[in-house]
This record gives C-alpha cells, structure tokens and sequence, in this order.
C-alpha cells in the first residue's frame, strides 16, 4: 500500500502538472500568438501591409495578422478601470487566434449602431472586466488615451465612446478581466498612431516548430524586427511551471522512500520468522546467494504490484477529476479555474522505473542479512 500510494501520488502530481501546462499553453496561445514580429528601435511597423504579404508567403506560416496594443483608461456609467486594449483587424485576426470562438455573448463584430447623429463603434471586452464595469451587451462604455501627448503642456485625453458589441471568456483571469479589443482603424484613431501597427503576429502549422522558425524569419526580413516565438515571450511562466514539477516530483518520491523503509523492516522481520526454514534450505543445499535472490524477489515482487496498482490508482483520479471536474482552482492566482489532467506515459513509465530501483536496494540489506545466517546457530537455537 505504501507503494501504491506514492507511486499513485508521483503519477497524479506530473499528470496534474502536464494538464496545467497545457491549458496554460493552449489558452495564452490562443489569445496571443505564435510568433511576435516587433519594430527595432521604432515604436511602430508603418509598412504592415507588405510585412503580412512576406510573413504569410514564408513555408510554416498559416497566417499573420497585424494588431495595435496599448493600455488605457476605460469608464461605464457606474465604475473605471485601467485595461489592455487591441486594435485588429477582425478578418485577420480569426485566422491567427482563437478571440472569435471566446466570444460568449454577443457577437464577434465592431459594426456601428446609431445614436442620434452619432455612431458609435463596437467594443469586445472580457467577462470579468464587464462583470467589473457592470456592463451588459449594448452597453456603453468611453475609453480615454493619452499616448501622442505633449505632457509638458497641459494635456487632454483623447475620448471615444463605444458600446458592448460582444463579451469573450478564455478560461484565463488575467485576460478577461484586463482585455479589450476595438478594430484596428479605431485603435490607429485612438492612439494616434497613423497608419502604423505596434506588433504583427503569426499562426504556425506546428506550434513547437517557433523557436527553430524565428530565426529563419529574422533572416528572411532581413535582421530589421524583433522576432520572438511563444515560449521566449512567456519564458517566465513556463520555466516556473517547469521547475515547480521537478521539484514536486522530488518532494512526492520521499513517499517512495519511506515505503522502502518498510519494505526493508518487512523482509528483516520475515527473516527473522523464517529462521528455521532458512536453516533448513541451506542444510539441503541451498547457497547464500539463492537464498538472497529469494529476498530480493519477495522486494521486486511488492514493486510490481504497487507500481501496477499505483498506476490504476492515478489513471482512476485523472478519469474522475477530467469527468466530473472535483478539483477547482482559484482563477485570480491561478490563471484558469479548472484543474485538468493529462497523463504521459514517459512519467508514469519514470515514477515505475524510479520505485523499482528504490524496492530493488531497500530489498539488499535483508536478503544480505538472510544469506549470512549461519545453519549451526539455527539448528542450535
């Protein structure tokens, strides 16, 4: 049992942290990209149309599209917050992300309503920024800026007035409660940025091909952007989510090693009892080292049944917590509410390994001890 239990435990804790890397993964880029082109030295691409055309002709690249981000201020009838905003292109954009299958409520558009004499364009924002602001579909909302202004004088945010037009949810706090998008001609308006992007990203036919790609594309555009794959962009989290599993891993195997140690007073206390029938088997012939592998067998045979029934034990919990969801996490620490598992045969291929080692030396000290006895202090005693 207590191999089955550190085994289960060992497998459940990698599973769990696979799933949570991979959902992390699947939701930042479905949100963000997989490649991020940025201007060297300028702060905007001016000539994007022609960088789109070239990025897209380049083999491994499924689309680019080009977007404007900024932070600003933004205000309902009732609170005011500071968010993220995106200007994109919506056509574009659906081809490089997942931003129109978040969509909840309403609809992935910006097309304008009238209001009077007015008309005003459409905003997406997330789920939990709209829950904050207390805004519902069609309502109204006005986003202030002041990028491109002469702070030394005294300076008046630009102000533009927009309504709900569609509420995403991506799974992922921090983006729901910070992101907004409005279409890029707007974004170019708001931010005084003429016809210029801040950042051009692209969709990949196979995500892990990034960082082997993003040198070939600095090469292709001539060293003139900064071309960052995913996994340097978000370095940070994942390398945390990295060393956290190895270190969890490490920590969960001592309930291996404290499992061996009663492997090892199991076998002592088994030499003990069979005394006589050890005496027995080297009067008839038996020699120290088949009377070991008697021992040694008895440690590997309690490790094939703990790793088979910790193995069923893991698969069993990953089952049920994917099914029935028992497990949930706060989403404001972290980043998604749900604990998902994803199980990966090398892990429970290592933990298994691992375990028999740990059975296989915890095992030598008693079959050593059991192979020494003498058959004279047997029969004596």
């Amino acid at each position: 049992m207590g191999v089955t239990l550190g085994v289960a435990v060992v497998c459940f804790v990698m599973s769990m942290h696979n799933g949570f890397e991979s959902e992390i993964r699947s939701r930042l880029l479905g949100t963000t990209s997989h490649i991020s082109v940025f201007p060297m030295g300028e702060q905007f691409i001016d000539n994007y149309h022609e960088l789109v055309d070239t990025l897209e002709s380049i083999d491994g690249v499924i689309a680019a599209s080009p977007f404007i981000y900024y932070k600003a201020a933004i205000a309902s009838a009732t609170a005011g917050d500071g968010i993220i905003l995106r200007g994109i292109d919506l056509d574009m954009e659906q081809k490089t992300s997942s931003v129109a299958n978040n969509v909840k409520i309403g609809d992935y558009s910006f097309d304008p309503i009238v209001d009077g004499e007015d008309s005003i364009p459409g905003m997406i924002i997330g789920s939990n920024l709209a829950e904050r602001l207390g805004v519902f579909l069609g309502s109204s909302v006005v986003l202030y800026s002041l990028r491109g202004e002469d702070l030394q004088r005294w300076a008046r945010p630009r102000v533009a007035k927009f309504y709900i037009s569609g509420i995403l949810e991506t799974g992922m706090y921090e983006f729901d409660a910070q992101m907004a998008y409005i279409s890029l001609s707007d974004a170019q308006k708001l931010f005084r940025t003429g016809d210029a992007v801040t950042t051009v990203h692209l969709k990949l036919t196979d995500v892990y091909m990034s960082e082997e790609l993003a040198p070939i594309i600095d090469s292709i555009l001539g060293y003139r952007y900064e071309v960052v794959p995913w996994n340097v962009l978000h370095r940070n989290l994942f390398t945390w989510i990295a060393m956290e599993k190895k270190i969890l891993f490490l920590g969960f195997s001592l309930i291996v090693l404290v499992a061996a140690f009663s492997i090892i007073s199991t076998l002592v206390m088994l030499t003990m009892e069979k005394r006589a029938e050890i005496g027995i088997l080297k009067t008839i012939g038996s020699t120290p080292k088949s009377i070991r592998k008697i021992f040694v067998y008895k440690g590997l045979v309690i490790a094939t049944y703990g790793v088979l029934l910790g193995w069923g034990l893991a698969l069993s919990v990953a089952f049920i917590q994917n099914r029935f969801g028992i497990i949930s996490l706060p989403p404001d620490i972290y980043f998604i509410s749900y604990l998902p598992i994803e199980t990966h045969i090398f892990d429970f291929f290592v933990a298994g390994a691992i375990t028999y080692i740990i059975c296989f030396i915890a095992a030598l000290y008693p079959a050593h001890q059991a192979s020494r006895l003498s058959v004279i202090d047997v029969l004596r005693k």
